[in-house]
């Protein structure tokens, strides 16, 4: 497939971020390492069996930590989680300690740990990854499903900006 010009990257990152998305928190616990990065396209894929997808860069430290585990958990952020989103979307973040000062509990069915600024949470066994360009699309069965406290508004990403909604 022949590589797109930057003109078409630019239109098409300009219509999706007209997208508005809710906020996650995709995790794994791999090797005794808690691993998080900020996803902002966790689909619902299917209901019989429960599954979900999310995406994310083929070279990224957690896709790394997905070839020695295949459990981890999508905590979908609330209103007051900016600064959580914002910390584990940047690029270069230190391996270790990814976490530290981040609310969080561990999940029974991944052992992956959730973000207690949640409105909600899944516990996830890997299907399968496929290759979509500069990203890997990872597939997985829901294991659990939790709801967070009610009434805390959910976190949204659009127009490239982090927006809280009540």
């Amino acid at each position: 497939m022949a590589e797109p010009g930057e003109e078409l990257v630019d239109r098409f990152r300009a219509v999706v971020l007209r997208r508005p998305v809710g906020v996650t928190v995709v995790s794994v616990r791999a090797g005794g390492l808690d691993l998080a990065m900020t996803a902002t396209d966790v689909a619902s894929v299917s209901l019989r069996p429960p599954m979900v997808l999310f995406c994310v860069y083929s070279d990224a430290r957690l896709r790394e930590s997905l070839e020695t585990t295949d459990t981890w958990a999508v905590s979908l952020l609330d209103a007051t989680a900016t600064p959580v989103a914002e910390r584990l979307a940047e690029p270069g973040r230190p391996s270790i300690g990814q976490l530290t000062g981040i609310g969080h509990h561990r999940g029974e069915a991944s052992g992956a740990a959730l973000v207690d600024a949640a409105q909600g949470w899944l516990e996830c066994r890997t299907a399968w990854v496929r290759t979509a360009g500069d990203h890997d699309v990872v597939v997985g069965e829901v294991l659990d499903a939790r709801l967070g406290p009610t009434g805390t508004g959910a976190l949204v990403h659009h127009h490239g900006r982090l927006r809280p909604l009540p």
